[in-house]
């Protein structure tokens, strides 16, 4: 069983802008300064002509996790993410998975940015998914809110950041 992960967030930007708030790398070293907790690094990052691909690794603190976390894993958890993003049309696709170190398990999720009439829009769509028998979907459940989170606070950073 896996936990479904949604998120929508809107933009009074162009696409294109957005896109570049949620992927160049400047942008993507100040946030991980912000957001990116303990252990926070950009491993890869590179552009094609149609797209760009990047990798991070984020951490939570031990002292920031729910006690359900903390009995089963010991210390932080480190975070490997990896994104992509390939134009659309007049918009982007993307996909996004990440693992957790020591956690039998990933994240994988959906992204899409189109244009609205006010901006643009950001949409998440993904599941988390534990393999730890009887305790893996409390386990998900947790993952998948503290990622929703997490997707909350990088887009309020974005709308920051592009408002200057």
């Amino acid at each position: 069983m896996a936990s479904r992960i949604e998120h929508r967030a809107e933009f009074t930007h162009g696409v294109d802008e957005v896109l570049a708030a949620q992927s160049d790398e400047p942008v993507l070293l100040a946030r991980l300064a912000q957001l990116g907790g303990q252990h926070a690094s950009l491993d890869e990052h590179s552009r094609t002509g149609d797209g760009v691909r990047f990798k991070l690794t984020q951490g939570i603190g031990a002292d920031r996790l729910p006690s359900a976390v903390r009995a089963l894993h010991k210390g932080d958890l480190i975070v490997h993410r990896e994104q992509t993003w390939t134009r659309a049309g007049e918009g982007w696709t993307g996909a996004a998975k990440a693992h957790v170190d020591g956690v039998p398990g990933e994240v994988t999720a959906r992204t899409e940015l189109t244009a609205s009439p006010n901006g643009a829009v950001l949409r998440t769509s993904g599941e988390a998914k534990v393999r730890i028998p009887l305790i893996g979907g409390k386990l998900e459940s947790v993952i998948a809110e503290q990622v929703t989170k997490l997707l909350e606070r990088e887009a309020e950073f974005t709308a920051k950041w592009l408002a200057g």
